[in-house]
């Protein structure tokens, strides 16, 4: 002991009862801990008794031998937590031998287990009335968290970073029950910018009067990605990729440069979107905006099954329709007339691997029709069907824009400005909190107006239609769910109710995230999932671009509502809690078409079917690399083409869009001669494995 006392740095003591703990510490390290017991004599207080501890056992030492050990101590510090009348002992005792202490903030927790651990206000955490140390202080929120369950390393290190920060565990705590405290739920700020991009005047635009003369109705002057648009050819028959967050003003660029065309006689406008609610959507936008003009069609999936058409028109000057919809008419030989421009909204698609492979073999498809056309249009000496047909795409999230745009032979037109800030907020709440946490905000928000005099309105995601309603009926402000399995009319009052403001807040599945137009402050994520799948990146981003618009707010306002250890099947490898932070930190993912056997054998089919001896240069060109040799031969194997051409079988697997084992399912069912609606239960059961 004697060697140990000749290196201690610092000798600590602390009231413990009638006696004190005292801990020899050496470059941060206990050397070891005792209790040392005072007794009162004639000439003050002196040491009586020194229990030296070793884990559970002690061992008796002469209290001569403390005596050695603080003279020898380069400095002896008293707890702050020792009350004062103990402190005045131990200094009694002290001063007799001519030793000096001085009393410290210290954690209360360490030193009732023999640590020492000096505290200052930077390190100091507020913990039931008293402060604590950072590690004790992170003990007690493991402690907590384990009554969570699991948690990621990510939302742990975010908790953890955030108690050092805001030094008050119970605050901390609450964030785990879902309360909203901003300074704590805040994760970031994406910052509002402006690129310097010179406006186009609308009145040099020198397109049709019709057009012209609305647009000047609307507008003095392009918004900066419709100038650069404009600048690049967009009204000029140009090919373009135009990539830019969400409420810039992309889609005009689609409407400028079709409608114009179409009233210059070059031909129809298809503007296609990956949802039917987006296609309804648009649908009555461009009559309300031109329906005075041209005759407005709408195209969508549902027609596919008793093919009536409903208010499809063929002949129609503009086609609003779901990716589906056009290409099953492709794939069934209908006659969409001469197409002079195509809108693909939503190109970033591409890169999903249920949809992704279906729209690249719509654009080559929608191509070769549109080509062909051209040639028998020529040949025929028609008027109005000169030139080729524009292809104009947008998005508002795609990571790799440059090689997108080569793949797609368009130029690229860019625009980074974000028209408000948008905050992004994280906070920890199970299935039931989070519908409490969702009332707050939803209230927090409409009851406040921004700068411009709008309410803030709501849009929450969540992941399935069941959800969307629970949600929405326990709501207090007004509220409605909205989802693909509402019809039309409904959605459309639930669009006009939101516009008008009598809507705090509409309840929506993931599914419907792209472009649905709510003019929405705030996006809240009641859940991270779509579906059974968890969001990609790009999905995120788009979601939360609803936040905030230009006209309306003043900034957008987004919240995470994360459940750790969550997951919604049990497919999914990672928790919600994990996924929260890969999207809040993620990167923007490539757009890349990839194709399985399945994949390339229905695509490779629907290139048959359409183009038959040009399918291999239709599979040439798409996005993605397909194996055409490979899918060749399985088709061929499977019964579905002879020679180059479709047989009925191929026929009917490609009119309704089937994957080759789903073909093989029915058919199976069929020869078995199963009910039709046990077959298709079957079916749905085997997609939920």
């Amino acid at each position: 002991m004697s060697q140990q006392a000749a290196q201690v740095e610092t000798l600590f003591l602390h009231e413990h009862g009638e006696e004190f703990l005292v801990v020899a510490q050496r470059d941060g390290d206990r050397l070891f801990h005792a209790v040392l017991e005072l007794k009162a004599t004639d000439a003050g207080p002196r040491p009586r008794r020194l229990r030296v501890k070793d884990g559970a056992d002690e061992e008796l030492r002469s209290p001569d031998q403390f005596v050695d050990l603080a003279r020898r101590a380069a400095r002896i510090r008293i707890s702050q937590q020792t009350s004062q009348p103990a402190r005045d002992r131990v200094r009694e005792m002290l001063d007799a031998y001519q030793l000096d202490a001085k009393v410290v903030r210290t954690c209360r927790l360490c030193a009732s287990d023999g640590r020492y651990s000096p505290i200052t206000s930077e390190t100091a955490i507020e913990s039931d009335d008293e402060t604590i140390c950072p590690d004790c202080a992170r003990e007690q929120l493991d402690r907590e968290l384990a009554f969570k369950g699991s948690i990621s390393a990510d939302a742990r290190e975010r908790l953890e970073d955030l108690l050092l920060e805001v030094q008050d565990l119970e605050r901390i705590t609450n964030l785990l029950s879902g309360q909203l405290d901003p300074d704590l739920t805040k994760f970031d700020e994406i910052s509002a910018t402006v690129d310097e991009v010179d406006p186009v005047p609308v009145d040099s635009l020198n397109l049709h009067p019709g057009m012209q003369q609305h647009l000047e109705s609307r507008f003095d002057t392009l918004l900066p990605v419709q100038s650069l648009a404009v600048e690049h050819g967009a009204t000029a028959g140009k090919d373009q990729l135009v990539v830019s967050a969400t409420a810039t003003g992309k889609t005009l660029v689609g409407e400028m440069a079709g409608i114009d065309r179409v009233l210059n006689n070059k031909g129809k406008m298809l503007f296609l979107v990956p949802l039917v609610a987006l296609a309804n959507q648009k649908y009555e936008q461009f009559k309300d905006r031109y329906g005075d003009m041209v005759d407005v069609s709408l195209r969508v999936g549902a027609s596919r099954i008793a093919d009536e058409g409903g208010r499809f028109d063929p002949d129609a000057d503009v086609i609003v329709g779901t990716y589906e919809g056009i290409d099953h008419a492709l794939r069934t030989g209908k006659d969409l007339g001469t197409v002079g421009t195509v809108v693909i909204d939503e190109v970033h698609t591409l890169g999903e691997d249920e949809r992704g492979h279906r729209l690249d073999g719509l654009i080559s498809r929608l191509k070769y029709y549109c080509e062909r056309g051209t040639t028998e249009a020529s040949r025929h000496g028609r008027a109005g069907d000169s030139g080729d047909t524009q292809w104009i795409y947008l998005s508002a999230t795609v990571g790799n824009p440059g090689q997108l745009a080569e793949k797609l032979r368009a130029t690229l037109i860019e625009f980074e400005e974000r028209p408000v800030p948008i905050e992004r907020h994280v906070t920890f709440a199970d299935g039931r909190e989070k519908i409490e946490t969702e009332k707050k905000l939803v209230k927090r928000a409409f009851d406040n107006k921004s700068s411009k005099g709008y309410r803030g309105q709501t849009i929450i995601f969540t992941n399935s239609r069941r959800r969307c309603h629970e949600i929405s009926r326990k709501l207090e402000y007004s509220s409605a769910p909205y989802h693909a399995g509402l019809d039309n009319r409904k959605r459309q009052r639930v669009e006009r109710q939101f516009a008008d403001q009598d809507l705090a807040a509409v309840v929506t599945t993931a599914a419907l995230a792209a472009g649905v137009d709510f003019p929405a402050s705030q996006v809240i994520f009641d859940s991270l999932a779509m579906g059974i799948e968890w969001l990609t990146v790009q999905e995120f981003h788009q979601m939360l671009g609803r936040a905030g618009r230009p006209d309306y707010h003043d900034k957008g306002t987004v919240y995470l509502l994360v459940e750790p250890d969550c997951s919604y099947h049990n497919s999914m490898e990672m928790t919600e809690d994990e996924v929260a932070f890969k999207l809040l930190k993620g990167e923007m993912e490539p757009v890349v078409t990839r194709y399985d056997e399945g994949a390339a054998v229905e695509e490779t089919l629907a290139n048959v079917t359409v183009a038959g001896t040009q399918a291999k240069r239709l599979n040439d060109r798409m996005v993605g690399e397909i194996p055409t040799k490979h899918a060749l031969g399985k088709l061929l194997e499977y019964e579905f083409i002879d020679g180059l051409a479709p047989t009925p079988l191929g026929r009917a697997v490609t009119r309704h869009f089937l994957a080759p084992d789903e073909a093989f399912q029915l058919l199976d069912g069929i020869r078995k001669g199963l009910d039709p609606y046990d077959i298709v239960a079957e079916m749905e059961l085997r997609d939920e494995h």
